[in-house]
């Protein structure tokens, strides 16, 4: 054995193993849900039923996801959770970022009673808004709309908050420049803030898309019509009447459900580590 190859045999200290076991097994405990959805979705109904269980499937088909396509409108329901999630993402970063960008940045009477008063709506339970939320939805004339479902989700105190705690880490001295060469406070927001709160924009924009996504009681309760529901409220009527349920199939519909979400991870995660880099933020 080389001399190189001992001096690093010796730096591999008991924790650094200790720590990748750990790593390993946290890791296949966190994968194992999703394993078992994907290979649920591709075994035969016999199998899904059998006793006991197995993680593998013994024969691959794809008539659960052939039947899961047929049994539901499956394309409508999905070009709504992407018009609801990106509807309510697009519509949050703006909105939150422009309150933001006010409680951080400009100094106005009452400044720190709106931010308290922010802050304050995150302790109300979202259950207990429900019902005044949904009279007024239904006055308006919004159920069974893409209106219904954005509308009232437009802006989200934590994002507000978030964004807000990112606004005060830049600093201030580019806005005090910026404004003696005659910038406007929008141009102020638009050319300067705003590009270097790319990471905390991609960040908060992946939790409010992933959050809307996999929502079941919101577009349970403003959506009446099958054909304005969206994939995760739509999975719920692939129970029979008798309350049973298709496992292979729901495994199989919520196995394309999650798709989106990963390549939507997958996006952010890589320009995120972009405008960090940019950014020269630490």
């Amino acid at each position: 054995m080389s001399p190189r190859r001992g001096n690093r045999l010796r730096e591999i200290r008991p924790g650094t193993v200790l720590a990748t076991i750990a790593l390993v097994v946290v890791s296949a405990i966190v994968l194992l849900p999703i394993a078992i959805i994907v290979f649920t979705a591709f075994k035969p109904a016999v199998e899904v039923n059998a006793f006991p269980p197995s993680l593998l499937p013994d024969a691959w088909t794809l008539d659960n996801v052939r039947e899961v396509t047929s049994e539901l409108p499956f394309a409508r329901l999905m070009g709504n959770s992407f018009l609801f999630a990106g509807g309510v993402t697009l519509f949050a970063l703006v909105f939150d970022s422009l309150a933001a960008y006010a409680l951080a940045r400009i100094d106005f009477t009452g400044r720190k009673v709106l931010l308290v008063a922010i802050i304050a709506t995150l302790m109300i339970p979202f259950q207990a808004t429900l019902i005044p939320l949904y009279q007024l939805v239904a006055d308006l004339g919004w159920v069974n709309t893409y209106t219904g479902l954005i509308a009232p989700r437009a802006a989200d105190a934590f994002g507000i908050f978030f964004l807000r705690q990112f606004f005060l880490a830049l600093p201030r001295d580019i806005d005090s420049a910026a404004r003696m060469d005659g910038a406007s406070e929008f141009r102020l927001f638009r050319s300067i803030v705003i590009p270097n709160a790319m990471p905390a924009l991609l960040t908060l924009g992946l939790f409010t898309f992933v959050n809307n996504w996999n929502d079941l009681l919101w577009p349970l309760v403003f959506t009446t019509d099958a054909e304005m529901g969206t994939i995760t409220s739509g999975l719920t009527l692939l129970t029979g009447p008798s309350g049973i349920v298709p496992h292979g199939v729901m495994m199989a519909g919520s196995l394309i459900a999650i798709l989106p979400l990963v390549i939507a991870f997958l996006f952010v995660q890589r320009r995120f580590i972009e405008n960090i880099a940019t950014t020269g933020l630490k």
